[in-house]
């Protein structure tokens, strides 16, 4: 069995004046909230074996406020332009090339997560599906399992076990 962990970006503030959407940093909530998903994916023991994250500033902080909850190095995460401005196909093609034999944290944009997410997950948790349909949370976590590895994942071959967002952690 092998799992995948798909997580959006935790919430970035409005761009500033001549700022590129590229560069839009998180908002002080949104380093709140990638603090407790982190520290819930340690409780949960959602561990990536490998992480590949966006290259866009609100990623790579959303990232280093997750792997200080794993307790992780932050450079440990291979980083991708891709994952910024991609559609489905190469976000796909991104996690079965990237997966190897474990676990895979993916940390992205919507739509393409949340898309990835219902396209790869065939069967799911009742909850977690109705969760992830009324839309990929900022800072949420898809958790897909698969009973082969990730590399070769297919459409609807994933279970989606759980999809956590932050309003779900109170008092965490």
């Amino acid at each position: 069995m092998s799992r995948l962990y798909l997580l959006r970006h935790a919430a970035a503030a409005w761009p500033q004046p001549g700022m590129k959407d590229f560069d839009r940093p998180l908002e002080p909530a949104g380093v709140t909230d990638a603090r407790r998903v982190g520290k819930a994916m340690k409780q949960r023991h959602f561990l990536p074996d490998r992480t590949l994250c966006s290259t866009a500033v609100r990623a790579r902080q959303t990232w280093g406020e997750i792997s200080s909850g794993i307790e992780v190095e932050t450079d440990s995460a291979t980083f991708s332009d891709e994952l910024y401005h991609s559609d489905i196909g190469t976000y796909s093609d991104l996690i079965t090339e990237s997966a190897g034999d474990g676990s895979l944290l993916v940390i992205g944009h919507n739509p393409m997560l949340e898309d990835v997410a219902l396209a790869l997950s065939g069967e799911s948790e009742p909850d977690a599906r109705r969760a992830l349909r009324a839309g990929f949370a900022a800072c949420g976590l898809a958790v897909i399992d698969f009973d082969g590895p990730i590399h070769s994942a297919r459409p609807d071959k994933g279970f989606l076990k759980l999809f956590l967002r932050p309003q779900d952690l109170c008092g965490s």
